[in-house]
């Protein structure tokens, strides 16, 4: 049910493609995920993902524990039915925003206890309530409940590791559907060995695919990239790997160039609703004046819908006078980036030609200045990236 083969391997890389069979569809490799937290990717209807030629979508288990329920949602006939899409899901367990709520939680060897950020109640996460609530919504591809400690605090880290292993044989042990693919998440900071050790330990337990978490969390990029050349390796040759919640285009051709099959991020869609879009040269700030009489598309050649029929003129008004619309056509915009972005990787990777694009994409593709790029930086370590009720 859960097969996984592997169509096409760059040779002067780990860049491969891929065709992941699920229940509800196969999905074919490199993928992104869009991200609808709340059982719905912002401003966009099922319709518009479909057009968007998405794949796969992420829901959030800890959001929809708290509101409107697993059960309710079970009782619709699942996730699926529930949000009108009927192509393969993915839910994560909850543990990242659970982690991330820092004074509002303790923690335990058995579980986490914590209080709902919508209204202060008490809830309680274990390994086998996780992949309950799971179970429940029906996604096709499912998460252990691991803890995401920060990346440079060896302690922690090693304190973590230990919990993380145990809950995974768990949450392996209380699955009870088998039509669901469960994935074991790899944690251990920046620490190489510690990610040696993870990575070893959830190969042992033969999960269907095996996700790479505590990343993008405030290491530098160059950590991250080395945390992965040390992690991939160490996964099993014909089994899905899962980067969660990295998505800056310059970090989606890098972790494929390392071996990455999937990925997911708000970072599309979140950027897009306050007027960053993304091009091949990096990102635009509509709200920016220079473009309040441009009468180009977003992007030149793009064949998005915003880019099709709205100049760059018209969506900074919609910016400026405070029009949903204008979330709208930039999240369409944002989403179709990225989805081509991976059709042209998994083309590219076909071809032979993956390490020429990847060159040249990255020497076109104009990082975040160094200003937002530290902004950015120091957000991620105030935890400000965490359980924010606007996304994940």
């Amino acid at each position: 049910m859960f097969e996984f083969h592997v169509t096409a391997q760059e040779p002067h890389s780990a860049a491969h493609t891929g065709v992941f069979e699920t229940p509800h569809g196969p999905l074919l490799t490199p993928v992104f995920a869009p991200v609808g937290t709340q059982a719905t990717v912002k401003t966009l209807t099922p319709r518009d993902l479909h057009e968007l030629e998405a794949s796969l979508v992420l829901a959030n288990t800890y959001h929809l524990y708290l509101r409107p329920g697993p059960e309710l949602i079970a009782d619709f006939g699942g996730l699926h039915s529930f949000m009108g899409w009927p192509g393969p899901l993915l839910t994560d367990s909850g543990g990242y925003q659970v982690f991330s709520l820092a004074q509002m939680r303790k923690l335990d060897a058995d579980g986490v206890t914590f209080r709902s950020h919508i209204d202060g109640s008490l809830h309680r996460f274990t390994p086998e309530s996780t992949i309950a609530a799971q179970e429940a919504l029906g996604a096709d591809i499912i998460m252990c409940l691991d803890e995401c400690p920060e990346p440079l605090d060896r302690a922690y880290n090693e304190d973590a590791l230990r919990r993380t292993h145990a809950w995974a044989a768990r949450c392996q042990a209380a699955q009870r559907r088998a039509d669901q693919a469960l994935f074991g998440i790899v944690q251990g900071g920046i620490f190489p060995d510690l990610r040696a050790e993870s990575a070893r330990t959830l190969r042992a337990l033969d999960f269907v695919g095996y996700a790479i978490g505590g990343l993008s969390v405030g290491e530098t990029k160059a950590e991250m990239y080395a945390t992965l050349e040390i992690t991939v390796p160490e996964l099993p040759v014909g089994r899905p790997r899962y980067l969660m919640g990295v998505g800056a285009p310059e970090d989606i051709v890098e972790g494929v160039a390392r071996g990455i099959d999937i990925f997911d991020c708000v970072l599309p869609t979140r950027v897009a609703r306050n007027g960053g879009l993304l091009t091949r040269g990096g990102r635009m700030n509509l709200r920016n004046a220079q473009y309040a009489a441009d009468p180009l598309p977003i992007e030149p050649g793009c064949d998005c819908y915003a880019c099709q029929h709205f100049s760059r003129a018209y969506l900074r008004h919609l910016f400026k006078a405070g029009e949903t619309l204008g979330l709208h056509l930039a999240t369409v915009h944002n989403l179709r980036f990225v989805l081509r972005l991976m059709a042209e990787i998994r083309g590219h990777i076909a071809a032979g030609t993956f390490m020429a694009f990847r060159a040249q994409f990255l020497t076109e593709y104009q990082l975040p200045n160094q200003a937002v790029r530290h902004a950015q930086h120091a957000a991620r370590r105030r935890g400000e990236t965490a359980v924010r009720k606007a996304d994940r």
